[in-house]
């Protein structure tokens, strides 16, 4: 048993990540020591008193682990660590993911002798690319009549097959043993697909996968898991890389990182864990919080049982749960806790967004300082809830809103532009794509005046579409603009607006003669000009279209790299860059951008500088997965059944790959159970999340006409009326 090291156990906001981060500052504490030994006379009594003396903690070497649950928090517990150190030490915070592709990567060389693969540098697919080539490559087995026996269309089926070796690699099963798994789990055949056939789908896919040298996130999990932990080699870099380990809210972990853990404990590390009792939010997508659990067996268990500093939480998570778990028992909820009932959603959304303009208007609240939560956020409701709160010159912020990258307009621009400079893209360009494309290109920024910094555009939607009508000439192979002089009446264009379309004309000839002439390298160069010609040289681009122009220059690079080590490992494509292959290379990366499977979420995904004053828009899932809080707290939709879902859908077969129950059936019964346990870490971690007012809101209808009968409506009863 490591007596050394820590699990401090306690509720959100109850003070973890800041008693890790101390502790982390007590380690440091050793390096000023030239023995390497901690001299307890000068440690104070509020720091722990398990420091290891093997710690090496040199200038230019931490020997300390530290890994948080997710990428945001990845960020903040990285910028906490560097105000602590001052910046003298080279700190690096990781997710578990994170960690595991970084050290595949790193002995990518001791992976390939155990494995007798071809030496290749790994390429890592993107999750849309993993499931766009698991698609052509399965695409004589999932034909349609096995689509028509599962009842889901091909990418639905593609992507579920897939999450199943993710859930199994997380939690340390080997893809050969998933089959096993299933027969003994899926008694209901809830797929409508036999065991056998999917376990020979996923092991071709690795096989695969390993072949080409492409490193899908399910591969790199299993390949750490089950060949780089278990290497003697690998071992020994490990222990002498790694004196201790700092782990951030492990419950929401895979059920491997423990065993890594537990590898390092054994070693002779020093760890410092922090385990919250109200998170696992992701369970059901991988994390295993129970096996995590088990870890504090080795540990001193420190519980914080302070509460959280102005939360509603200590008053109110025993009322509530209560009313959740008992909907008989007769409580009234405090003042603080105020009800918000319509008939309609429509109402329940206005009067909804009027409370909070009356909050920030009068004072009483700042706009930074609401959050409205809802199970899950549509579109009509986002919509609904910006427009009018920034009527009123409230700006309104979307956590972590997951928009697919098609819906810019600036990159539909971009796309258009490229199917008119390559030649056989032309079924992909249109009139109104052209039109939108001028608008877009055309655009510029007043330098000066009362509206200094608004973007205007040269050509107007107006102009626009009399241009396409009259010049844009469709094609098959060469779809073409004429010059602005084939319109009859171009006069009426204007002067302005006649400049920027023979600008646009012009730099589209020229890109085309250095197609022709070769000079044109590849698709994202094309791309780079364009959005340096037209995007940004007489404009400064908003931080919303920085970041979309930012994850298509990622996603275009990523796509190329892929497609590039696919032609280099394919005998039958011995010429990489014949124009006949870059034309289908560029038409199937256009069609995957606007099956809207990519979003414009780019790293890092938040702007420099201080917080926007905005309303935040989050769901239940997205607000608990960032930790935030707020002095009020609108709960969307508290009616809706989906609150006891968590606001994230629980990947297909999730509970069978749980460590505690590994392969078992999941019944109904465990279901229900699960859903109620969900239920009330919900409700605790959101309540120790908001200091002043919540309000309930509640529509007796929801948006498509049904009654609203869920988990939580109990609590609307019970809240005093106003």
């Amino acid at each position: 048993m490591t007596s050394d090291s820590l699990w401090i156990f306690g509720t959100s906001r109850s003070g973890k990540t800041t008693r890790l981060v101390s502790y982390f500052d007590a380690w440091l504490q050793v390096n000023n020591q030239v023995s390497g030994l901690f001299d307890n006379k000068n440690i104070n009594n509020s720091q722990p008193q398990f420091i290891n003396p093997n710690l090496n903690l040199h200038q230019k070497e931490l020997g300390i682990l530290l890994l948080a649950a997710n990428d945001d928090n990845r960020r903040e517990l990285a910028d906490r660590v560097t105000t602590l150190t001052l910046g003298k030490y080279p700190i690096r915070v990781k997710t578990a993911l994170g960690f595991f592709q970084d050290e595949v990567i790193l002995f990518w060389p001791l992976l390939i002798d155990s494995l007798s693969i071809k030496a290749q540098f790994p390429v890592r697919l993107r999750p849309e690319t993993e499931q766009e080539l698991a698609t052509k490559l399965w695409s004589s087995q999932l034909n349609s009549e096995v689509l028509r026996r599962v009842g889901m269309n091909e990418n639905r089926l593609v992507r579920r097959i897939l999450d199943l070796w993710q859930l199994a690699a997380y939690s340390g099963v080997s893809c050969e043993d998933i089959t096993q798994i299933l027969q003994s789990g899926l008694e209901d055949s809830s797929i409508n697909l036999e065991p056998e056939f999917l376990g020979f789908l996923l092991l071709n896919w690795r096989n695969w996968c390993l072949e080409k040298g492409l490193l899908t996130y399910a591969l790199i999990t299993e390949l750490y898991h089950q060949k780089l932990l278990p290497d003697c080699s690998y071992q020994q870099h490990l222990k002498h890389r790694y004196q201790g380990i700092i782990a951030d809210d492990v419950d929401d972990y895979p059920a491997i990182a423990a065993n890594l853990f537990a590898f390092l404990l054994d070693a002779g590390a020093v760890g410092a864990f922090s385990y919250n009792p109200h998170g696992a939010v992701r369970w059901g997508l991988g994390a295993d919080p129970e096996y995590l659990y088990q870890l504090s067996g080795r540990c001193q268990v420190e519980t914080l049982t302070s509460p959280p500093v102005n939360s509603l939480g200590y008053s109110l998570t025993e009322q509530m749960v209560e009313l959740v778990t008992q909907p008989m028992t007769m409580l009234s909820l405090p003042s603080c806790v105020k009800p918000i009932q319509t008939n309609s959603r429509a109402q329940l959304l206005r009067q909804t967004a009027e409370i909070i303009i009356a909050g920030v208007q009068s004072g009483e609240v700042a706009a930074d300082e609401v959050v409205i939560i809802a199970p899950g956020l549509d579109a009509i409701a986002r919509y609904t809830l910006v427009e009018i709160l920034t009527k009123q010159n409230i700006e309104v912020e979307s956590l972590n809103e997951q928009r697919p990258l098609i819906s810019s307009s600036v990159v539909r621009a971009l796309l258009t532009l490229m199917a008119l400079v390559y030649p056989g893209l032309g079924r992909l360009v249109d009139r109104d794509a052209v039109a939108e494309m001028l608008v877009v290109l055309s655009q510029y920024q007043t330098q000066n005046g009362e509206e200094k910094g608004f973007h205007h555009s040269k050509i107007d939607p107006v102009r626009a579409g009399l241009i396409a009508d009259a010049c844009f000439v469709p094609h098959p192979d060469t779809p073409n603009l004429l010059p602005v002089k084939t319109f009859e009446r171009w006069d009426r264009i204007g002067y302005i607006a006649t400049q920027a379309y023979e600008d646009i004309l012009q730099w589209i000839e020229k890109q085309r003669e250095e197609y022709h002439q070769r000079l044109l390298l590849t698709p994202i160069f094309l791309l780079y000009k364009a959005i340096q010609e037209f995007l940004c040289k007489d404009k400064n681009p908003s931080y919303q279209e920085l970041a979309a122009l930012r994850e298509l220059l990622e996603t275009a690079q990523h796509y190329w790299e892929v497609d590039t080590r696919l032609k280099q490992t394919n005998a039958l494509l011995l010429s990489l860059h014949t124009p006949e292959t870059l034309t289908i290379t560029i038409t199937e990366f256009i069609q995957l951008l606007r099956r809207g499977t990519i979003s414009a979420n780019p790293y890092p995904i938040r702007p420099i500088g201080s917080s926007r004053k905005a309303v935040t828009l989050a769901t239940i899932f997205q607000y608990r997965a960032s930790r935030k809080h707020h002095r009020w707290h609108f709960w969307l939709d508290i009616g809706s059944p989906l609150w006891a879902k968590g606001g994230a859908a629980t990947l297909f077969g999730a509970p069978l790959f749980l460590r505690d129950r590994l392969g078992q059936p999941w019944t109904a019964a465990d279901e229900q159970l699960a859903e109620e346990q969900r239920l009330q870490k919900i409700v605790a971690d959101l309540l120790a999340r908001v200091s002043d007012k919540l309000y309930l809101c509640h529509s007796d209808l929801a948006i498509n006409g049904q009654e609203q009968i869920g988990p939580l409506l109990p609590l609307v009863h019970s809240c005093e009326v106003v």
